[in-house]
């Protein structure tokens, strides 16, 4: 299966299969496909929001200042 980038490349950013389906205009059926040819991990159950590797980032980064402060 021929996985198209700009599909490739918001899975990698960590956006659900719905969120990338509505932003492309495809089936979600689609990404979860692609999904799987890149053996990325299952989509997260719905109602659960994945955070994105920036948004992780910066979860850390304020978590670190906010013990620094504590210190």
């Amino acid at each position: 299966m021929k996985v198209r980038a700009d599909i490739a490349a918001l899975l990698r950013e960590g956006h659900t299969n719905a969120s990338i389906a509505h932003r492309l205009h495809c089936d979600p059926a689609t990404v979860s496909r692609a999904r799987k040819a890149l053996r990325l991990p299952p989509a997260a159950p719905a109602g659960v929001l994945p955070l994105s590797p920036a948004q992780q980032q910066a979860n850390r980064d304020r978590l670190l200042a906010a013990l620094k402060e504590a210190a």
